[in-house]
């Protein structure tokens, strides 16, 4: 099938009513299901706000900071994206209004404006339509193959003043691509007031109108709802909203995100998309959405479970680790359990307050105790340091598998500058002086220096990984040989061989610690080994998926 390359395909999602009401979900399902018939889809999200980037965000502010390959810093829903559609994206592809006032801002100072008023319309909004036809040709799979079809999604709510500019950008942009090459969703909340139990559409009738005032015109409506849409609700939409019954979708709550895609085919959406935007597909029965359905079904029907402690400093704020536990989620599911996460704030774990609040205390232990394995995943700063030593020390003495970031027993230099013995020390791409740009980040190669490694196993017997960081500090390599006579061996160095990278533990379950986030590449369908090799020790299931030369025993 070839496909002339002159036009591009974009679908804007715009959400309405409140947001996080699922836009990423939904943008990722609808990509998910035009990829399964054959196209090549990237992705675009656009974030509101002033920030260039996600990385000084508190995780409590925005959820966890997602790393890419090319060591950007952006939003989560860059995560769900590369997850749904098994694609590599670049920070280019999170555009912000910090972005865009910046690169404006740089030509007025260059000149490149002579002499005009800049004004945030046409330069902004020209600015944005700019960046998003340049960001769609990008390749986003392996095969290097320009995309087809380009889902955008906007972040927020439609009427917000932010997002003014956006909205404007694609009003303008719809006409300028024509109209079979744009299309509008936009997804928005029926909620269902307990008192009478029936679904209103007020919300979304005045959140279409809002759109529709200021110049786009949707063409399907996700209706968002704890229980599917009735009949006289559809229809009510769709005559207070200007659209057919069949462009009116329900997005009912399900049991798992990964039915999502499965419930936009049945209410055949490619089917209106490729019709709507004219595209040229086989409708023929597709692979890809058969593997998710085997897979949603099979999430529902697990039996057995395994439980992990994640010992943190965000746990009160579950999207503060979305990409982990996701990470954890297709771990479990590759090995047929049902997954239980307990979430134990590390402060809870330490001596001040078993002092302060000794009931807090033993929950939190008696939830370590209990669980059968413990993640510590990376964090900074000082709160809850011990804590997540203490978790370590236990795992390890216990002989409980353990995955974690390389936080050691000796001091570091990020809590304590003028430590004698610093463990963990400044990296020399660090800058203190700044708070964005001073890390390691992005895809970095790790070379296995051990052909025993169970971590190595686990990668298919690899020499060596491309994984992603996000770090300032290391282990500090004059060190190495102490904990080499305590039985730690770093089994992974990067390619110069001066940071360690990999920390394996002699005579243990399952005792790995890693300088890298290995779950920002984790995949439904491709768990990543170090997760996936904790939820086998956790199970019981490691030494005999080792010995079978690394396969499952069949289902």
């Amino acid at each position: 099938m070839v496909v002339s390359h002159a036009t591009m395909k974009y679908i804007l999602v715009t959400g309405g009513v409140i947001s996080g009401i699922g836009k990423g979900i939904i943008a990722s399902s609808v990509g998910l299901i035009l990829k399964s018939c054959g196209l090549h889809v990237t992705a675009i999200k656009i974030d509101p706000y002033i920030n260039i980037d996600a990385g000084t965000f508190s995780p409590y502010e925005h959820g966890e900071v997602f790393v890419l390959d090319d060591g950007g810093e952006v939003d989560l829903d860059l995560g769900n994206y590369e997850r749904f559609l098994d694609i590599r994206l670049t920070r280019d592809n999170n555009l912000t209004t910090g972005k865009i006032y910046q690169s404006v801002i740089n030509k007025e100072r260059r000149g490149d404006y002579l002499g005009k008023t800049v004004q945030v319309v046409p330069h902004i909004t020209d600015a944005i339509q700019e960046w998003v036809v340049k960001q769609a040709k990008i390749s986003v799979d392996d095969d290097g193959v320009e995309p087809q079809v380009c889902v955008i999604e906007l972040g927020g709510t439609v009427g917000d003043i932010e997002s003014m500019p956006f909205i404007e950008a694609f009003r303008q942009f719809q006409f300028k691509v024509k109209r079979d090459n744009f299309c509008n969703i936009h997804v928005s909340l029926v909620p269902q007031p307990s008192a009478t139990g029936e679904q209103k559409t007020k919300p979304t009738q005045n959140s279409v109108r809002e759109l529709r005032g200021l110049g786009l015109s949707p063409d399907l409506i996700m209706c968002r709802c704890a229980t599917p849409l009735e009949n006289a609700v559809k229809e009510k939409i769709s005559m207070f909203c200007h659209v057919e019954p069949t462009q009116v979708i329900c997005v009912a709550d399900v049991s798992s995100i990964y039915r999502v895609p499965l419930l936009l085919e049945e209410q055949g959406v490619v089917g209106y998309i490729c019709q709507r935007l004219d595209l040229p597909i086989e409708m023929r029965a597709r692979k890809m959405l058969t593997k998710w359905k085997e897979m949603s079904d099979r999430s529902d029907r697990l039996l057995e479970h395994v439980s992990i402690a994640l010992v943190g400093k965000y746990t009160k704020f579950s999207d503060s680790y979305a990409s982990v536990i996701k990470a954890l989620e297709h771990s479990a599911l590759a090995i047929n359990h049902k997954l239980e996460i307990k979430f134990i704030d590390s402060a809870d774990l330490e001596p001040n307050t078993l002092q302060e609040e000794p009931v807090k205390y033993h929950e939190a232990w008696q939830k370590l105790c209990s669980a059968d394995g413990v993640l510590v995943p990376g964090g900074f700063g000082v709160r809850g340091t011990e804590g997540k030593i203490q978790a370590i020390s236990w795992a390890r003495k216990k002989k409980k598998p353990f995955l974690g970031k390389m936080y050691l027993n000796a001091n570091s230099t990020e809590f304590h500058p003028e430590s004698k013995h610093p463990v963990v020390i400044d990296m020399p791409e660090h800058n203190p002086g700044q708070m964005g740009g001073t890390m390691r980040l992005g895809k970095r190669r790790t070379i296995f220096k051990s052909n025993t490694s169970i971590l190595r196993k686990l990668y298919g017997d690899a020499e060596y990984v491309d994984e992603r960081h996000r770090h300032r500090f290391e282990v500090n390599p004059e060190l190495k040989h102490h904990f080499e006579e305590r039985g730690f061996h770093f089994v992974g160095q990067d390619v110069e061989g001066e940071r360690m990278e990999v920390i394996e533990l002699d005579d243990h379950a399952y005792f790995v610690g890693v300088q890298y986030h290995p779950e920002f590449t984790s995949r439904p369908i491709k768990p990543s080994p170090p997760y996936f090799g904790l939820l086998l020790a956790a199970a019981g299931k490691l030494q005999s998926y080792l010995q079978k030369g690394c396969r499952l025993s069949p289902r």
